[in-house]
């Protein structure tokens, strides 16, 4: 099947030669949500832009369906914090930009843009600017967008960091149910450890100086869940586990 990520070895030095992350093994599994958190300075954000092909290892191998990572590419979705949207854009017309730069004809563009507005409850504001949009609705045009192109991998960079709390909470809903719909590969990193035990199959917590795998946690929860799971006695268990092993690994290392 396709959608497998590997990363076997890597690792990447910042320019003055300090090392930001060492070692990492990893392998995301077609149809997997992986989620990552650690601590500031664990390197969060540099494996997911390695992953993207935005920067490239000092070491190591990254492979996408065996291929090596060697740059950005549309089997790769990325969204940001920001959400990146062009401001001159309609909604339809940022969800279909990524289209408008691989072969796929006008028929099957609008096919795509139709369903993923819907899937993402934008249909009645496809003639919107971003400016009128509210913060939840410009992260789920992002999402839109980069799912538009139909990757093998969606990359999410705490892609809800800036929304109040019942906004969050939605887009997590929003995000799980997208996933079950598209069996896309999702591979996501937050500081929210809750964000990542609600979403994630699989939670990894990364230490500190350099950015290393500390610990790989399967989230036994059920595939179906809504936020009602985060009250469950399983949920809070899998919360506080995690919680600890992020902030031993910031105690240990002068946080």
């Amino acid at each position: 099947m396709t959608g497998v990520l590997e990363l076997s070895g890597v690792a990447k030095d910042y320019d003055r030669g300090a090392r930001a992350l060492d070692g990492i093994d990893l392998t995301v599994s077609r149809g997997d949500f992986l989620c990552v958190v650690g601590a500031s300075g664990s390197g969060k954000s540099t494996l997911l832009s390695l992953v993207a092909g935005l920067t490239m290892p000092s070491e190591g191998r990254i492979t996408l369906d065996g291929e090596p990572v060697a740059g950005p590419g549309p089997d790769r979705g990325l969204v940001f914090q920001d959400g990146a949207l062009f401001p001159w854009r309609t909604v339809e017309r940022n969800v279909a930009y990524g289209l408008e730069l691989l072969p796929v004809d006008s028929a099957e563009r609008a096919r795509r843009v139709d369903w993923y507005l819907a899937e993402t409850g934008l249909s009645a504001f496809r003639k919107s600017l971003p400016r009128e949009l509210s913060g939840g609705q410009r992260q789920r045009v992002a999402i839109a967008r980069a799912l538009a192109c139909e990757p093998e991998v969606l990359l999410l960079d705490e892609p809800f960091g800036a929304l109040d709390v019942q906004t969050k909470e939605d887009m997590q809903v929003l995000i799980r149910q997208v996933w079950a719909d598209t069996g896309t590969t999702v591979l996501m990193v937050t500081h929210d450890v809750e964000e990542a035990v609600f979403l994630g199959g699989r939670v990894v917590v990364l230490a500190c100086d350099p950015g290393r795998v500390h610990a790989d946690v399967a989230i036994d929860l059920p595939s179906d869940r809504d936020l009602s799971v985060k009250r469950t006695p399983e949920f809070l268990a899998l919360r506080a586990s995690i919680e600890d092993l992020v902030r031993e690994q910031h105690r240990g290392h002068g946080g």
